[in-house]
């Protein structure tokens, strides 16, 4: 669902279900002088009333995790420090929860933003991610929040063709600018990252190359690990 679609997805459902409701006809009663206003129905009034209520469910649920730079520096075990924030499973708790967080440009220097598949922790060690991997996009600093958006936007709406890759995303605050990346289950299948790659380039109008790096080398070379794929 893209965020366009989202953000009409309650007005348009709203809109028809109020024209099935009236019979389909939309028609006026020839009875009425020009500009006499229809007294709403007890029945129309009682289905907006419900309508306000009704929520739109997403394919999974997510889990939004921050890692603060200060609880970082005190914490021993890497992962350690990261803290469970808010878990979503409709459009209107996405945005409820999304508008009122900090975007990245106003996250603190050293901070790392998730949103993963609910149950599933942005660490290597968990089971979902251990045989996965990343892919990566640079950004000058106070740069990335629309991208970061639209990554959101492309996974909770399960825009990808291999959605069910994908784990997560984060983004991240460094001196140098910000990063983001989307970490999917099986690095190997190289058939899924490069669609996804390529797919989320679309999404966010992205010129620049970006790379795949599988998870066990970035364990075993750190900053020396090579790209695996690149589109």
């Amino acid at each position: 669902m893209a965020a366009a679609e989202m953000e009409r997805t309650t007005s348009f459902d709203a809109a028809e279900k109020l024209k099935a409701a009236d019979g389909g006809g939309g028609e006026v009663d020839d009875e009425l002088e020009e500009g006499e206003i229809v007294e709403e129905s007890n029945d129309t009034a009682s289905y907006l009333g419900k309508e306000i209520t009704v929520k739109h469910p997403l394919e999974h649920s997510w889990t939004f995790w921050f890692d603060s730079p200060i609880a970082k520096s005190r914490q021993t075990a890497w992962g350690s420090s990261l803290r469970n924030v808010y878990t979503f499973s409709t459009v209107e708790d996405f945005w409820g929860a999304y508008n009122n967080i900090h975007h990245p440009s106003k996250l603190v220097m050293g901070a790392d933003f998730h949103c993963f598949k609910h149950k599933i922790e942005p660490k290597w060690e968990d089971p979902v991610c251990a045989n996965g991997g990343t892919w990566k996009m640079s950004f000058l600093k106070g740069k990335s929040d629309t991208s970061w958006l639209y990554t959101l936007l492309a996974m909770i709406g399960h825009q990808f063709d291999h959605g069910d890759e994908i784990c997560g995303a984060v983004v991240s605050v460094r001196s140098k600018g910000e990063k983001i990346a989307l970490w999917t289950k099986n690095a190997a299948n190289e058939t899924a990252q490069v669609s996804i790659g390529k797919q989320w380039k679309q999404f966010l109008d992205h010129s620049d190359s970006v790379g795949f790096i599988f998870h066990d080398d970035a364990k075993r070379l750190d900053r020396n690990a090579k790209n695996r794929y690149t589109v």
